[in-house]
């Protein structure tokens, strides 16, 4: 195809606004840039159709493999997830049930030290009770 640059330039309008012109390159081609007649098709073989079912029947089943792998490890995925969360349960519970038991084991504890210094006071009491009946005792026997 051979290129030539030839310009020409065409004046369309004329007005008071503005002038209007149409610029041509290069003249048209004789030639179309595409044929008019349509590819020929070969003819395919028996031969050829079955190699072409035979390669999208593998591509058919390779995609099935690749889908059955993919959800296989999702699958799998889950299972670990939901693994991983019974365990943090269970050490969550475990740990809670012996915070409670310590907890529990220190209020114990300090009641049974409150009742033992509630016992000792209530003798100490008991003891200034038995030297005040005591003393009572003395004071009238003694202005007796």
């Amino acid at each position: 195809m051979e290129t030539r640059e030839v310009m020409q330039v065409k004046e369309l309008n004329k007005r008071a606004s503005g002038q209007a012109f149409e610029v041509i390159l290069s003249p048209s081609s004789p030639e179309p840039k595409f044929p008019l007649s349509p590819m020929k098709k070969r003819e395919t073989s028996m031969d050829e159709i079955k190699r072409k079912l035979d390669a999208a029947e593998e591509r058919r089943k390779s995609m099935e493999a690749d889908m059955l792998k993919h959800f296989a490890e999702k699958r799998e995925h889950t299972k670990e997830v939901i693994q991983k969360a019974m365990e943090e349960n269970c050490n969550f519970s475990k740990m809670t049930q012996e915070k409670l038991n310590h907890k529990m084991e220190v209020n114990k504890e300090n009641l049974v030290a409150i009742k033992a210094a509630s016992l000792e006071k209530f003798k100490k009491l008991d003891l200034k009770l038995e030297e005040a009946k005591k003393n009572k005792g003395t004071m009238k026997e003694a202005k007796n």
